[in-house]
This record gives C-alpha cells, sequence and structure tokens, in this order.
C-alpha cells in the first residue's frame, strides 16, 4: 500500500512538473513573439474604428457630432473588457493544446533570432502551418470569454441623443 502511495504522489508531482515546464514554455513563446503587443494594437485600432463607425452613424443619422466624454468612455470600456491579461493564460492553453514542446522551442528559438539547423525545418514547417489554425482557436476563445461592449456604446449613445437639451443644442447651432 505504502509503495503504490508513493508511486501516486510521484507521478503527480512528474506530471505537475512537466505541466508547469510547458505552460513555462507557451508564456515564453508568447512573450518573445510580441503577442500581447500586437494583441493591444489590434484592440485599439479595432476599438477606432469602431468609434468611427458610431460616430459617422450619429452624424448621418442625428446630424450631430458624438461628443469626445462618449468616445472616451466607449474606448475605456475595450480597453477594460479586452485587456490582454484577460486572454494570456487561455492562449497559453491554446498553443500547448495544438503545439508540441519541440514545435514550441523551435518558434521560441526562430523569434528569439537563434536560427534553424536544416534538420528541423521540415519540424518548423509543420509548426508554421499551424498558424491559421491557431489564430482560429484564438479568435473563438476571445468571442467566447469576452464581455463586449456593444450593449454599453448603444445604451450611452441612445442616452446622449435621448437628452432634450441636445436638441436645442442643435437648433442654437443652426440659427
Amino acid at each position: 500500500m505504502k509503495t503504490s502511495c508513493l508511486s501516486l504522489l510521484s507521478f503527480l508531482l512528474l506530471t505537475s512538473t512537466v505541466g508547469a515546464a510547458e505552460i513555462r514554455d507557451a508564456n515564453r513563446l508568447l512573450r518573445v513573439s510580441n503577442v500581447a503587443s500586437q494583441f493591444e494594437s489590434m484592440t485599439l485600432l479595432q476599438t477606432r474604428n469602431i468609434i468611427r463607425t458610431y460616430s459617422s452613424i450619429v452624424a448621418i443619422s442625428a446630424d450631430v457630432e458624438l461628443p469626445q466624454w462618449i468616445k472616451r468612455d466607449i474606448a475605456a470600456c475595450y480597453e477594460q473588457a479586452f485587456a490582454w491579461e484577460k486572454f494570456e493564460d487561455g492562449i497559453a492553453q491554446i498553443l500547448l493544446d495544438n503545439f508540441s514542446n519541440h514545435e514550441m522551442i523551435l518558434l521560441t528559438d526562430f523569434y528569439r533570432s537563434k536560427g534553424l539547423p536544416p534538420t528541423e525545418i521540415t519540424n518548423f514547417k509543420i509548426a508554421i502551418a499551424k498558424g491559421q489554425m491557431i489564430q482560429r482557436l484564438t479568435a473563438d476563445y476571445i468571442f467566447a470569454n469576452s464581455e463586449g461592449c456593444a450593449e454599453h456604446d448603444i445604451d450611452l449613445i441612445l442616452d446622449f441623443l435621448a437628452d432634450p437639451q441636445l436638441e436645442s443644442n442643435k437648433t442654437l447651432a443652426v440659427e
């Protein structure tokens, strides 16, 4: 009995150590490939596009300019809802689930400009070929695990447009 408990404990310690090492490798790959910065840049770009779209819709349909405070509030919602820290662990898990440990090391070495041995070119191509699938899984993960801001944005804009003072401001601006 003591032997089997000791064996089980050893197995659990070994698997948690292996899991921790793999997670470390996935996080290292995310770090050296600069995914966090790219994620934040894309979030900022998408937020600007969303605000521009809202501004255009409001300008065309209500003949009013969206105030800066609403634009800032909308941007703050997206910054909070799509903060990298909320998705980092899940994206690391996607890498773990789809790349072998060897592939993660190859990719990490590539991003660190350590070169690639000729014997690993085929393995590297196999890893790179998984890129589109990883990108799709990541997008699905982000979509499924984000609260989004559309409802917040719509309420904010509709409340602004429903403000009775807005009509008097429009009249004054026209005169």
